[in-house]
């Protein structure tokens, strides 16, 4: 069954499917694929077919039929490859399909790399004069003079580089059926304050639209229907939906240094403070500072912690290797704040718009000496919303940092979802004690454990009362934050800390979990990597008779159910997507040894997000069937 934000039911044994890289023949005809197939536009990075895509993938939203869409774009200057890839499937799937069924050549310079690229079967869409047909005769070519049609359309030259883009979109409607009244309402919405915009990219788009009808016979067989399987669900992506979360939080300080692919998450933070909060006198209740880098960024989301405002900043992986000296310190003084990483491929500047699950080492014992963080590990939009939220309360109830660990994939694409639901809980500012409670209690040791959950009381600057104040320090302390370096003293203070992580396992999201009690093989992933594998699962179910037992993790330190989703399994694979199997290590770390012995891995690194069928074949590999 998929999971994530949109459960709208997985291919039952019923189904039949065509085998990956091909279309079924019936009788010497193409049988039909309904709303179940990929199209990729390749383009040139600044073209502007961003906004031609996204009315595309929009247009198919709208038909009700479960859509997704991901975009591989260069990292360096205009005019180099890009490649946005739209997936439709009637089965809910949302993970990247490593096969692509209908090819939109817009880029001379890999046109025939592309098209060589493509599995027997498929469609290829290009400009008339690249005359693509030379190189495959087992696909279904179409071409198209998008040059002579855009002259006709846009008289100025210097926007014909863009109204090409619609041309294409108006093509590829006609040829897959999609619904021109439900294309032309999402053009109209793009440019909503750009009159003569939309009415010029509508008549480009009629124009693609029109040369199809008259002058492309359907030879294919992908085409879409309508289903009503996208009612009441919302488009978003993960960097949006987690500062959406982070407005409903409570932040008042964000702290930035701009870094691909997290800058999103704080320029659309800002639209939403300045719309929703400024007071009516135009006062601010919030501040936004841009740092000299991320190292300073962190400094002050601690500061601000530290004061009591609720802090957070944003960045990537080279930016949580130059926050580690401040990490520690956040851990060892108990100081909160709330980082979000969203991740890209390293080590150093690496590939920085490609996607990766490869931060989890650095991140959970960021800093020198014994330190161990709390990471939250979404696994969808609307989890990016909720553990946003949620971040916020744990670094405060825990008074630690915590990191909200996202990727690429998730935080910059579109993805479909359920619509957020508002916050009804009240903010958890964790052991706070105000004047009234120390005239109570009388006294006041900073670090001390009163409770045995490892969580000391705290008071914040400017509280009125003698006994308030204390020394934050990150050298060497005792309960009262005195200065120390006794032994006794700092070994008191770090198994302190320790169980303080062991209380964190009670506090953190729960695992989700898919289990029916009877297979020797279970599946563990998390983030992105639940797409592929809630999609590999049918695909083992249906190919192969594998029936598998699946859990997502979602926080660090990992809950008791892995410990037991583990003991409970003969054989337990490891999806993720870094190269040294770093889920697979911090799980070593936890399990016990009789445990341990039981994980294999399955790991994907290339950069691209992970697909199910990858996934499938490593497993059927290791199993040896």
């Amino acid at each position: 069954m998929a999971t994530g934000d949109v459960a709208l039911g997985a291919a039952g044994p019923e189904s039949t499917q065509p085998a990956a890289g091909t279309i079924e023949q019936s009788s010497g005809t193409k049988t039909p694929i309904i709303n179940d197939f990929s199209i990729q536009v390749a383009t040139v990075n600044g073209s502007g077919s961003q906004s031609a895509n996204t009315i595309l993938l929009r247009s198919i939203f709208a038909m009700g039929i479960p859509v997704s869409g991901k975009n591989l774009f260069p990292s360096n200057i205009a005019g180099l490859p890009t490649w946005y890839t739209i997936r439709a499937s009637k089965h809910g799937y949302v993970a990247r399909k490593k096969e692509i069924d209908i090819l939109v050549a817009m880029n001379a310079e890999t046109a025939k790399e592309d098209i060589l690229s493509l599995p027997s079967g498929a469609v290829a869409i290009y400009e008339t004069s690249l005359d693509l047909a030379q190189y495959r005769d087992d696909i279904t070519c179409y071409p198209v003079p998008f040059d002579k049609i855009t002259a006709a359309v846009c008289p100025e030259a210097r926007l014909r580089k863009l109204v090409k883009n619609m041309v294409y979109v108006g093509v590829v409607a006609k040829l897959i059926s999609l619904d021109v009244e439900v294309v032309e309402k999402a053009v109209r919405r793009q440019f909503a304050k750009k009159q003569k915009a939309a009415d010029l990219n509508w008549a480009a788009i009629e124009a693609g639209y029109n040369y199809a009808a008259e002058s492309l016979p359907k030879q294919d067989p992908f085409l879409l229907e309508r289903m009503r399987a996208t009612e009441g669900k919302i488009i978003i992506d993960g960097n949006a939906a987690a500062a959406l979360g982070a407005m409903f939080a409570g932040v008042t300080v964000v702290t930035w240094y701009p870094i691909t692919p997290s800058s999103s998450v704080v320029e659309q933070l800002i639209d939403y403070l300045k719309k929703y909060r400024v007071e009516p006198d135009g006062k601010a209740s919030f501040a936004v500072v841009q740092a000299e880098d991320e190292l300073a960024a962190v400094g002050m989301v601690l500061g601000a912690g530290w004061a009591g405002a609720r802090s957070m900043t944003a960045t990537s992986g080279p930016g949580i290797s130059l926050m580690a000296e401040f990490a520690g310190l956040g851990y060892f003084a108990e100081l909160p704040g709330v980082i979000f990483d969203i991740q890209r491929v390293g080590p150093s500047t690496g590939l920085p718009t490609r996607t990766a699950q490869a931060d989890l080492l650095s991140i959970a014992y960021l800093s020198h000496g014994d330190t161990r963080h709390v990471m939250l590990l979404p696994g969808s939009v609307r989890e990016c919303y909720e553990f946003a939220i949620a971040a916020f309360d744990l670094a405060e109830r825990l008074q630690t940092p915590v990191f909200v660990v996202s990727d690429l994939d998730l935080g910059m694409n579109n993805w479909m979802s359920d619509p957020f639901e508002y916050p009804d809980k009240p903010l958890d500012r964790g052991k706070v004690l105000t004047a009234e409670d120390l005239n109570r209690l009388g006294d006041f040791a900073r670090y001390a454990d009163v409770d045995g959950d490892g969580i000391p009381y705290r008071t914040l600057p400017g509280t009125d009362h003698p006994k308030a104040a204390y020394f934050t320090r990150g050298t060497g302390h005792n309960e009262k934050a005195l200065y120390t370096e006794r032994p006794d003293d700092y070994q008191n203070q770090m198994e302190r800390l320790a169980r303080k992580f062991e209380t964190a396992r009670t506090l953190v999201p729960a695992p989700f979990v898919v289990q029916n009690g009877s297979s020797p093989i279970g599946l563990v992933a998390f983030g992105t990597s639940d797409f592929a594998v809630s999609e590999s699962r049918d695909q083992l179910s249906r190919e192969y008779g594998i029936e598998t037992d699946y859990l997502r993790i979602r926080a660090f330190p990992f809950a008791k159910e892995i410990h037991d989703f583990v003991a409970a399994h003969e054989r337990v694979y490891i999806v993720e997507q870094n190269r040294d199997a770093q889920l697979l290590s911090l799980l070593k770390l936890d399990l016990p040894a009789e445990d341990a012995v039981r994980l294999r891995s399955i790991r994907h690194f290339n950069g691209l997000p992970i697909d199910a069928r990858s996934v499938t074949d490593e497993l059927v590999l290791q199993e040896g069937i």
